[in-house]
């Protein structure tokens, strides 16, 4: 019996869709604090980079390059973290965060900085479509 792919409930609580790449659901973490974007592979069962098949693991790697260039054109950022920790969502999944001097955080991680603040309004959904944007629409 083959095992489906389902969102971890977490991440599905904490987080908002934004494209489905051919690999990756791409979506976007609820913090206005921080333009924060988070890749899960689509591959039940997995936890480590290193659990993913050889294919998948090069796949992702160029979406992660794809995301950050995404997010980087959409907030004209100073820098990106990008990550894979699974400490509390054990289903991998890869953060890439637009980071700013000025940000509440810097030059710390994001992590651990203080409780998120949600989007509000039309703030999510301008970001959302900026990322959407950015990414070239074959990769959709």
């Amino acid at each position: 019996m083959t095992q489906e792919f389902a969102l971890d409930e977490r991440l599905a609580a904490d987080t908002e869709p934004v494209a489905a790449l051919e690999l990756s659901d791409l979506r976007l973490m609820n913090d206005a604090r921080f333009p924060w974007l988070i890749l899960i592979p689509r591959r039940p069962s997995i936890v480590e980079l290193t659990d993913l098949a050889p294919a998948d693991l090069t796949r992702l790697t160029d979406e992660i390059a794809l995301t950050a260039q995404a997010l980087r054109s959409a907030t004209s950022c100073e820098k990106l973290n990008i990550g894979a920790l699974g400490n509390i969502v054990r289903q991998l999944h890869v953060h890439v965060v637009a980071r700013f001097a000025d940000d509440p955080a810097w030059p710390g991680p994001v992590w651990g900085s203080g409780p998120p603040v949600a989007y509000r309004g039309e703030e999510r959904h301008r970001l959302v479509g900026l990322i959407r944007a950015a990414l070239p629409a074959s990769r959709q």
